[in-house]
């Protein structure tokens, strides 16, 4: 697998996970995504700990589609976390929510988030919506030198 083509999805809501991998495809992205389900499991695969040790840490993801309401550790402070590691520090991330919080949206910017997406209600507008991310993030956006780190 080369290292740019991975998407690291993560959703702790099942039927958010299925509605967005649905999207993804129907809009074409092909890239292998790799989904964890809370902040702590989508840290221990960035930096190959807990259930990931010995992962390959050259092979980042492209892009992070980070939920913010997670179970253990919140997507601000896993933006935070991954922000503050020189391995992570420019790994593309974006914030996909349902929240429409002025100060989620706050946060998620001065930690870092390359972008701030509020989940549509209606799946169309959804699917569109994830089309057009995967099409921006893993096609037409040029990452980093040497991918997720400096």
């Amino acid at each position: 697998m080369r290292p740019d083509s991975i998407i690291l999805l993560v959703e702790d809501d099942p039927d958010g996970e299925a509605l967005t991998l649905r999207a993804l495809r129907r809009g074409g992205i092909r890239h292998a995504i790799v989904v964890v389900r809370d902040g702590v499991e989508a840290l221990d695969y960035l930096f190959g700990t807990g259930d990931y040790p010995g992962r390959d840490l050259d092979a980042m993801p492209r892009v992070v589609m980070l939920d913010l309401k997670l179970p253990r550790l919140d997507g601000l402070e896993v933006l935070r976390r991954i922000r503050a590691d020189e391995r992570t520090r420019l790994l593309p991330v974006v914030i996909l929510t349902s929240s429409d919080e002025e100060r989620d949206r706050l946060d998620g910017y001065r930690y870092g988030a390359n972008s701030y997406v509020r989940k549509p209600v209606n799946y169309d507008q959804f699917a569109e919506t994830i089309r057009q991310l995967g099409l921006y993030w893993l096609i037409l956006n040029q990452p980093p030198p040497g991918g997720g780190g400096t």
